[in-house]
């Protein structure tokens, strides 16, 4: 099941009510200034329409994504005012493709890009951009389990092909994609370090890895080279954790939160022997939705854990900053009421 970290927050649940003029009123987020946190505020529930599903959003992800879209560095920029909100999830109260009442993930289709997002507690999207979610699925999850899990499964298995007995190198082991990583990598029979920026991450490091400060990696510390590095987290630490990948070992990289360049002296690197393989999840998305569908029972059970930490929409400011000092847990989640986990 998600593992909600010990940070959490106001819940931020309360129901919508009506506008002034009587008409229903849902609470939304709306972005008016590029460079500025969204405003709290109300608008009419959006009316239903042909090719569209209506849904109490009950949950949303605050992702680096969505952070690049309200500092409009993001190749797509909406225009303003805009509600963000990439990805969600909620429960169907028109629609003619999905049954009422029915949890569905939201995503794709434009969603919190160049059409209002699910920072909201209502919301009209396409119907392929909702995907019925299992009966009885915690909504929180349903939100926030495809782009870590599908993340993680792809690079442990598809991209860096983890096998029995070896030895994996996770960094950025706390968060979501890490400690992913790290259990996929365990149960593929490898033995695994993970590794975190903070000591205060560290407990949140999943049980099944060894678990060390990024600063503290070497040869020595983790019981010499490993055969493969999944890196997270990028910059200084990517650099740092290159040179314990053994001869012919493979280094998956997945993100940059911690630098976006990397310089190699390639006499070394010819040396070092290792293959680097970047981790593309926009054209492999398809290819693992089975797959991470499948893990959904052993998420809602706790057999795999994946962080989360909570915030109410009114707490917006604190996830933010949270989410850009690196000082979270795992994913970010909006509750909006409805049934949020």
């Amino acid at each position: 099941m998600p593992s909600k970290a010990s940070r959490t927050t106001a819940s931020g649940t309360s129901a919508s009510g009506t506008s002034a003029s009587g008409t229903p009123a849902s609470r939304t987020l709306l972005l008016e200034e590029f460079g500025t946190l969204p405003r709290l505020g109300e608008r009419p529930v959006p009316e239903p329409r042909p090719g569209h599903t209506l849904v109490r959003t009950a949950a949303a992800t605050v992702a680096h994504l969505d952070l690049n879209i309200l500092d409009g560095k993001f190749g797509i920029l909406p225009e303003l005012p805009f509600i963000p909100g990439t990805q969600g999830s909620g429960h169907v109260l028109a629609s003619d493709t999905h049954p009422e009442g029915a949890l569905v993930r939201l995503r794709g289709e434009g969603l919190g890009l160049n059409r209002d997002g699910a920072w909201a507690e209502h919301v009209l999207v396409p119907d392929a951009a909702a995907e019925p979610m299992p009966e009885g699925t915690d909504p929180a999850l349903a939100c926030i389990y495809f782009s870590p899990v599908g993340t993680a499964w792809a690079t442990v298995h598809t991209i860096a092909q983890v096998r029995p007995r070896e030895r994996v190198l996770v960094t950025g082991a706390s968060g979501a994609v890490g400690a992913m990583a790290v259990q996929l990598a365990a149960r593929a029979g490898a033995e695994v370090v993970g590794a975190v920026g903070r000591p205060a991450k560290l407990p949140h490091v999943p049980g099944v890895a060894k678990a060390l400060l990024a600063a503290d990696l070497t040869e020595e510390a983790i019981g010499g080279k490993v055969d493969v590095l999944i890196d997270t987290v990028g910059g200084q630490v990517l650099r740092n954790a290159l040179p314990l990948v053994r001869p012919r070992g493979r280094a998956a990289l997945l993100g940059y939160t911690a630098g976006r360049e990397l310089t190699l002296d390639l006499a070394d690197f010819f040396l070092a022997d290792v293959s680097l393989l970047p981790v593309n999840m926009i054209s492999r998305g398809e290819e693992v939705a089975a797959d991470v569908l499948g893990l959904l029972p052993d998420l809602s059970s706790g057999a795999l854990s994946l962080p989360y930490e909570r915030y109410g929409m009114d707490a917006l400011g604190e996830a933010v900053d949270r989410l850009r000092t690196g000082a979270a847990v795992g994913k970010i989640v909006l509750d909006l009421g409805n049934g949020a986990g």
